[in-house]
């Protein structure tokens, strides 16, 4: 029986909400009219939809070197005052918003017509991060490949790809000194190093030497993007199943490695450069900006999946239990993958007669440095390769599918039905998109290619792109659409209002965090060198730029557009672009008056339609 139905909105003069005709509570049991639209089967396959996708590499790899370098255990303040002021008010808003409106990243911004650039950007950036970050994947790959061999390739010169420079012992010429310092006085190169550069990546002389492709790692693309078109061609009644392996495995490698780390000699020493506390970081602005821009790397914000996968949830799930559970494992992650790391380099430093400082490395340096030169140190090597590897490739492979898979919900929400795409079954749809990513991975396959990785990655992903994205999203909602209707549409799903901090970030705090970093970013930019040597031409900063741009001006010419495209005066056409377009499930809240602004009229669209689709 549909319970009475009450109101809980401004007023009678303002715009009704849909949730005007709430139930008093959020009944579970309750059916409501969704359209054909898949959901999960149950409710952990979201959760761990949602962990395989915001824990990834940048927890193992980043966080850890950001803690060291920011004053140990110091770093932590900033970051969990930014988890609470920016990450978890930024993912809940995703997430409710997608569960809400039960659309993906581009359609769920119907909420506000005129905005719906957000989500045209953030199918931009997603499709920038699936396109580059597989390659991550494909060089885990190729390491785990050559792991099942003792000694491991790495841990030792004469092979093919080494020089007459290659060394295998630093110790005694490199003593108290970082391996960039030691290179550049003795002109000695590492063994692991030359293995990375000369073997995996064949590293030309810069961008503009493309050099050839190399068969073996077009091989392991190909692979990488078979699995991952299999992990995702069913939707997510496929990859909600899938990443209950993807999610969970790299936690069970990471304690072993955790307690394999910390019994190795030297471990100690690591763990307290880790957390060693150094309290005058406080008083550094790079401490607090470090800390916001890892809390939007690690949080997956502003990507469009985590609003797609939300919307595949019952709308009456409990949202705002998830986002706080959430928030819990990736930073607890994050702040764990730390000790398995400094204990790692703790062993390496006193292997290698050096100071930590030395052998901490963040991003790909740690993970095909660093970590493959500690391990080739360690008893029984190629195990500890394996499982180091394997971790990495499928800590990084729920991350790729759960993001082509937002990607593609974005782009089949948007495709009209009876165009040719829109009646192409979503195989099909998912196969075009893997194909046209795996044809642009080709360019980070060649000998530049590393010129190519570092350009998407510096640029198109970057803080500055995330943080911009960031900030409308708070702002459409809170002073377009309004904070207080919102918060009273979570409580239409939910069944009762979050806590008022929430409001509070969305209309204040987290958008003027979101532009003060934003700004310092954009204030302090540098130009992009690779391995602090290589310094990009013009034309590739240019390339750079016009990534970043790609996505940051969805939103400010979607608007243009959308006002010069509508009729009447200025305040008609902005009451009538943010009017928002409700969905069918949202019938039984919507007053009567209000089903005429149920779907929008075909032949009004047909020149947005096509705008959005060429976007």
């Amino acid at each position: 029986m549909r319970r009475n139905y009450i109101k809980l909105l401004k007023g009678a003069a303002a715009e009704p909400s849909v949730c005007v005709g709430l139930m008093k509570t959020g009944d579970p049991n309750t059916e409501l009219g969704h359209s054909e639209r898949q959901t999960w089967s149950r409710q952990m396959d979201f959760i761990m939809s949602c962990v395989g996708f915001a824990v990834g590499l940048g927890n193992v790899w980043r966080f850890p070197y950001l803690c060291f370098k920011n004053g140990g255990g110091v770093f932590l303040i900033p970051y969990v005052l930014m988890v609470f002021v920016g990450g978890v008010p930024v993912f809940f808003l995703e997430i409710a918003l997608g569960q809400f409106m039960k659309q993906g990243g581009v359609a769920t911004w119907n909420i506000a017509p005129l905005f719906k650039g957000l989500g045209m950007a953030s199918m931009v950036i997603v499709f920038f991060c699936n396109t580059y970050y597989i390659m991550v994947l494909v060089w885990g790959l190729y390491f785990l490949a050559h792991s099942f061999t003792s000694p491991l390739p790495w841990a030792t010169c004469g092979h093919e790809w080494n020089t007459v420079n290659c060394t295998t012992n630093f110790s005694r010429v490199c003593f108290n000194q970082s391996l960039a310092s030691c290179l550049e006085h003795t002109g000695l190169r590492s063994s692991v190093m030359e293995f990375w550069e000369r073997k995996v990546l064949r590293l030309s002389g810069g961008l503009d030497e493309v050099g050839d492709i190399s068969g073996y790692m077009v091989l392991c693309l190909l692979a990488t993007w078979v699995i991952v078109y299999f992990c995702i061609w069913k939707g997510v009644k496929s990859a909600g199943k899938v990443v209950y392996f993807t999610a969970v495995f790299p936690y069970l490698v990471l304690v072993v490695l955790f307690f394999h780390g910390v019994s190795l000699p030297g471990a100690l020493n690591g763990i307290i450069y880790y957390l060693k506390p150094n309290w005058s970081k406080l008083s550094e602005a790079q401490v607090w900006i470090d800390a916001a821009t890892q809390i939007f790397f690690s949080y997956a914000i502003g990507l469009g999946a985590l609003t797609a996968l939300g919307s595949y949830n019952r709308f009456n799930n409990n949202c705002y239990q998830d986002a706080f559970i959430l928030a819990l494992i990736n930073s607890g992650t994050s702040f764990f993958a730390g000790f398995v790391v400094f204990s790692v380099l703790g062993f390496m430093a006193a292997e290698q007669g050096v100071d930590i400082s030395n052998v901490a490395e963040s991003g790909p340096g740690l993970a095909f440095i660093a970590y493959p030169k500690a391990v080739s140190l360690m008893p029984l090597a190629p195990l500890w390769a394996v499982l180091f590897f394997l971790m990495l490739l499928v800590l990084g492979l729920d991350s790729q599918f759960v993001g082509v898979e937002g990607f593609i919900t974005g782009i089949m929400d948007m495709l009209p039905p009876k165009s040719f795409l829109g009646s192409q079954r979503r195989e099909v749809i998912v196969a075009i998109c893997c194909f046209t990513c795996f044809t642009i991975d080709l360019s980070m396959v060649t000998q530049g290619g590393m010129y190519v990785f570092q350009l998407f990655d510096y640029y198109s992903a970057s803080g500055i792109t995330l943080l911009w994205q960031a900030f409308w999203e708070c702002v459409v909602v809170a002073w377009v659409y309004g904070a207080d209707r919102f918060m009273d549409n979570v409580a239409c799903m939910i069944g009762y209002r979050p806590l008022p901090y929430m409001k509070w970030c969305w209309s204040y705090v987290t958008p003027v965090v979101c532009m003060a970093v934003f700004l310092f970013h954009v204030v302090n930019y540098k130009r992009l060198v690779y391995n602090a040597v290589y310094v990009y031409p013009w034309w590739g900063e240019v390339l750079g730029w016009f990534l970043a741009l790609s996505s940051m001006l969805c939103i400010p010419l979607t608007v243009l557009y959308k006002l010069l495209h509508c009729k009447g005066t200025l305040m008609e056409r902005w009451q009538h672009l943010t009017t928002p377009i409700w969905g069918r499930h949202h019938l039984e809240f919507l007053p009567p008056e209000n089903e005429a602004r149920l779907l929008p009229k075909a032949e009004e669209n047909k020149t947005t339609l096509l705008y959005e689709s060429v976007i």
